[in-house]
């Protein structure tokens, strides 16, 4: 269950809008910060980081889509856009940056707090929880890697290294595709199925999120992302992790 005590950044240039729903928000135990622009974003970020940013799109100077870019390169938390009424932005340029979620104006205050709570349970349940338990058994740490082509997936530290053991940056939902692939290996994945056990929603016919995520992973750990081997796309039924011999 995830508790309405977490911490929200709202990014927009209206101080109407930032008033109202500051006013929501903290009235549901939110803790709020504020920023009208990009540097005033960056600068909060560099105090106190947030577990979600509301992110409005149309910004005057440095819009919303290069900030949320920023924000997936620098930082491990959600993000959520906003567009106004009138701005064209498609949903999918959104998720494409790395944006978790997406609202248009106007919204109920309730859908916004439903959408949080959603986001912040995605990375509540990917955070790494270590008290003392969790640094006895160094035994299981084989059975917590898992190969994906060329990359190996740490299911305990949350971590994609390469072949040369280096770090690959991803975000939560793209770690979240990988551990339910890892636990379904040879095993065909509806669309619908990927969206309930990774986002706790139905999968909307319109909707190509998970593909673009799967496509941006195969980039990471595909010999050829065109070609993929390691997660094949199962024609009209959706994606399946097939599991492969260490190269030798």
């Amino acid at each position: 269950m995830v508790s309405d005590n977490c911490c929200v950044l709202i990014v927009d240039d209206d101080p109407a809008i930032r008033e109202m729903l500051r006013d929501y928000l903290e009235s549901n135990q939110y803790q709020v910060y504020e920023a009208d622009s990009g540097a005033g974003m960056r600068e909060q970020l560099s105090t106190a980081l947030p577990h979600v940013v509301l992110l409005d799109v149309g910004l005057p100077g440095e819009d919303g889509l290069s900030l949320a870019r920023y924000v997936r390169e620098h930082y491990d938390i959600g993000i959520i856009m906003v567009s106004g009424a009138g701005e064209t932005i498609d949903r999918i340029v959104g998720l494409e940056v790395g944006a978790d979620d997406y609202l248009a104006k106007p919204f109920d205050p309730r859908e916004l707090r439903a959408r949080l709570k959603s986001v912040v349970r995605r990375y509540q349940r990917a955070q790494p929880s270590m008290p003392q338990s969790m640094q006895q058994d160094v035994a299981s740490d084989s059975a917590s890697r898992v190969r994906f082509g060329l990359c190996t997936l740490d299911l305990n530290s949350y971590q994609l290294f390469s072949a040369a053991d280096e770090e690959i940056p991803m975000t939560t939902m793209e770690f979240e595709l990988l551990k339910i692939f890892a636990e379904r290996p040879n095993r065909p994945l509806t669309r619908d199925q990927i969206l309930s056990l990774t986002q706790n929603r139905d999968w909307d016919p319109y909707d190509r999120s998970i593909d673009i995520r799967i496509a941006r992973l195969r980039r990471k750990i595909e010999i050829d992302a065109n070609k993929p081997q390691v997660i094949k796309t199962v024609r009209g039924v959706g994606y399946m992790f097939v599991p492969q011999a260490k190269p030798v």
